[in-house]
């Protein structure tokens, strides 16, 4: 555990209460006075307001559109539910930048449905629900579909058999059964919403700001340290108070019920209800998660050739540094893709490393520290990736972590958001191995390095796949803090798209669409190819 600790303590803990005391000391004593000074103004007030409502209207909009979903995957066998499974799931590994910029081409100025209806949605509300419920579909159909795979029919049949209606049935068997399973997909839900960055920076416009928003504005933007260290407090207490009733109903859900094998609940439909139930599924996922990739794809070749022609102009554009007398880049923003693999890759090495040894020294300890640190990996999720990143910069800058102008900075701060997928993925495996294995190994004469290659290696190895593509995909769309320590000459894909969408200029948004593109296939095939060697067991994700 020593390796994980010294890690979080170094590259989070560190950064994050220096940015935090930076904001609130001076003269070095503590000014907790500027708290009070914070909440006391209006538009702090309306922020923390806006963050709260519009995640729990994002939470309850996902919820409403997602269990029927749920439903579906669990109990109906059709052609091509695999490859529907991971469709729906690509959206949750998107970057938040690519999800902003597939619904910009749909909803926004010159997009899908002002060119249709003259309908702009973008800098509404709307559009922000909208892509939350898109990039959170997956969530719900996971987390509350998985359960409801393995929970035996025959009880609620035996309810009807009883004289209870069907909806009466569902409600006394089956809805206490999934109790916890949606109460920790909503909790899951309503931590990414509250969060958000990304996708309220490019839907919201000035008009929106959630906590992390106005963090960045108040660090970046008007250097208000202060301010912005009290809402890092603020949103630190609130994702530990969701991660504690999180880590409960985890436990709850893992204790309380008997399950059965997904492959003996599933059937194919029956009867025009189910038929239409699925047919309206299918629907949801075409234009709640294909229409958007599919506009985005389009725009990225929309006007390349000239008038109502397509071409790969944008792509080609991407080529050069300057295209069209733009300075928005010192190198040709395609080097971006080379940046983003590279630092990604080196990421997910760290997350692997760090992640597995958290994993198996969670698997030997039991106790409250134990769970504690287990919520500690959890952290970087929630916590503010902007002051993460912030932190970086003011406190890795002194012999002999002098690392401001070091490339190795990105994958560190990308790492920190792959290691918590790290350690759910592998946890619940590495938990399912016979302790009695690796005793007999030790009686063998094995060293601890001995039986884990050869007793757990073996065992967890699709484990280890799943848990790497999954750190790859987040470290690829990392944003939150790789906008700060990201060099000029070194940009990251979700970077790059960021600042061709701050340019005004068709060439720009083009640019931006063709890099959100390459960025969402990148991410889409790392999906597919985790759904081809992912087991049941491979985590919770």
């Amino acid at each position: 555990m020593a390796v994980p600790v010294a890690f979080f303590g170094l590259f989070f803990a560190y950064p994050v209460t220096a940015i935090v005391g930076r904001g609130l000391k001076a003269g070095g004593d503590w000014q907790f006075g500027r708290i009070g000074d914070v909440f006391a103004r209006p538009d702090i007030l309306d922020v923390l307001w806006f963050t709260t409502w519009q995640a729990l209207a994002s939470t309850a909009l996902t919820l409403l559109i997602a269990l029927p979903g749920a439903y579906v995957f669990a109990r109906f066998d059709f052609p091509g539910k695999q490859l529907l499974r991971a469709v729906v799931t690509v959206p949750f590994v998107l970057p938040t930048v690519v999800v902003g910029t597939a619904f910009l081409a749909l909803l926004g100025r010159g997009g899908l449905l002002d060119e249709l209806w003259g309908v702009r949605l973008d800098t509404t509300v709307w559009a922000i629900l909208l892509a939350h419920v898109f990039f959170n579909y997956a969530v719900v159909v996971r987390t509350v579909g998985g359960l409801w795979s393995q929970l035996d029919p025959r009880q609620e049949e035996a309810a009807r058999v009883l004289g209870a209606g069907r909806f009466a049935a569902f409600r006394r068997v089956t809805l206490p059964a999934l109790g916890p399973a949606v109460a920790a997909a909503a909790l899951m839900v309503f931590l990414f919403t509250f969060t958000s960055f990304g996708v309220v920076q490019i839907l919201g416009g000035p008009a929106y700001s959630t906590l992390e928003v106005e963090i960045y504005r108040q660090t970046a933007q008007l250097l208000d340290l202060p301010t912005a260290a009290v809402l890092t407090l603020v949103q630190f207490a609130a994702v530990g108070a969701i991660l504690a009733v999180h880590a409960a109903t985890v436990r709850r859900r893992e204790r309380a019920l008997k399950l059965v094998d997904p492959g003996r609940t599933s059937r194919r439909p029956r009867g025009p209800g189910q038929w239409a139930l699925l047919c309206g599924v299918l629907l949801t996922a075409l234009l709640l998660i294909l229409l958007p990739l599919g506009v985005l794809v389009e725009r990225s070749f929309d006007g390349a050739a000239g008038a109502g022609g397509y071409g790969f102009g944008y792509y080609r554009a991407l080529q050069s540094a300057g295209s069209g007398g733009s300075s928005t880049f010192l190198v040709p923003p395609l080097e971006a893709v080379g940046n983003s693999l590279r630092y990604a890759l080196v990421a997910t090495l760290i997350a692997l490393v760090v992640g597995g040894l958290a994993a198996a020294a969670l698997t030997r300890r039991a106790g409250r520290l134990v769970r504690g640190f287990d919520a500690l990996l959890m952290l970087p999720l929630g916590v503010s990736a902007v002051t993460v990143g912030f932190g970086f910069l003011i406190t890795l800058d002194e012999p002999p972590l002098d690392l401001r102008t070091s490339w190795i900075l990105v994958p560190l701060a990308q790492a920190l958001v792959g290691v918590p997928f790290v350690v759910r993925t592998m946890l619940p495996v590495l938990r399912a191995v016979d302790d009695r294995l690796r005793e007999a190994a030790a009686v063998l004469g094995a060293s601890p390095l001995r039986a884990w290659r050869e007793v757990d290696l073996p065992l967890v190895r699709r484990a280890v796949l799943v848990a790497a593509g999954f750190a790859f995909a987040v470290s690829l769309g990392e944003f939150g803090a790789t906008v700060f320590i990201a060099r000029p000459d070194n940009p990251t894909l979700p970077v790059a798209v960021a600042r061709l969408l701050g340019r005004s200029g068709e060439l720009n948004y083009g640019q931006a669409m063709a890099l959100s593109t390459i960025l969402m296939l990148v991410c889409a095939v790392s999906l597919l190819l985790l759904e081809r060697i992912r087991t049941d067991r491979s985590g919770e994700f």
